[in-house]
């Protein structure tokens, strides 16, 4: 999921690193609803949210506002700086694996504070929720980078427009044997439904584990990063075990 770049990558790839980011996007922002009363995956409200507080001369709130905003651009931002630079110095894969590990230490802060510190002040809401955009900013980065745009799990205001674009297009059956339509509609469709069963098993998790639901979170995540590395383990072994086989012969 991890270890291949842009154009090298098939759409099973982007199917399982679609459903897999998309999936922890939904646990992230259901359990920060609950816990927080706060959207985390995206920023879209909130830039409406920034207006209408400087409109009411709100100038904290409004700063409060736009700094969640730039976390996750800044999230995002490196992300991208990580892969560009680190392209052709490291390998695809730690390359590709320091966003996540960032995203996992992120959430997993949050988990760990609303554990031990909590007191429910708003400062404190105000930065942990700025920690959770942060980390949604670098998942949402990482996943846009490296699959040249074409996955973006965070949120789905756009995604849900181009799933609707599709089903329109698929009205004409030349378009339905069109096998880059038909590869784009399952990665939305997957994005999209693994976002709700995310969102819904976060709920669910809350009313047995509460503030534990972010070391689920961050258990999701870890399985991306061992499934690459799993996959790298089995193609060295397999190099190794072809390499003994020609001195051998």
């Amino acid at each position: 999921m991890l270890r291949k770049y842009s154009n090298h990558r098939t759409i099973q790839d982007n199917i399982k690193l679609g459903g897999l980011t998309a999936f922890s996007a939904g646990m992230v922002n259901v359990a920060s609803v609950i816990v927080f009363f706060s959207f985390t995956s995206n920023v879209t409200g909130y830039y409406a949210v920034f207006a209408q507080e400087i409109a009411k001369g709100n100038w904290y709130q409004g700063a409060v506002v736009l700094f969640w905003i730039l976390l996750f651009l800044i999230g995002s931002m490196f992300s991208n700086l990580i892969i560009i630079h680190g392209k052709g110095k490291f390998s695809a894969y730690l390359t590709h694996s320091i966003p996540l590990v960032l995203e996992i230490l992120s959430i997993l802060f949050v988990g760990i504070y609303l554990d031990l510190f909590y007191e429910d002040s708003l400062k404190e809401t105000e930065i942990l929720v700025g920690a959770l955009l942060f980390a949604m900013g670098l998942q949402n980065g990482l996943t846009a980078s490296i699959s040249n745009s074409v996955v973006k799990t965070t949120h789905l205001t756009g995604l849900t427009t181009d799933l609707a674009i599709l089903i329109s297009m698929f009205t004409k059956e030349a378009n339905r044997s069109n096998k880059d339509l038909v590869d784009k509609f399952h990665l939305l469709l997957t994005i999209v439904t693994s976002y709700v069963i995310g969102g819904l098993l976060s709920g669910i998790s809350f009313n047995y584990l509460s503030n534990k639901t972010f070391y689920v979170v961050c258990f999701v995540l870890l399985i991306i990063g061992l499934y690459d590395h799993y996959k790298l383990y089995l193609l060295k072994k397999q190099f190794v075990k072809r390499h003994r086989e020609v001195l051998v012969s």
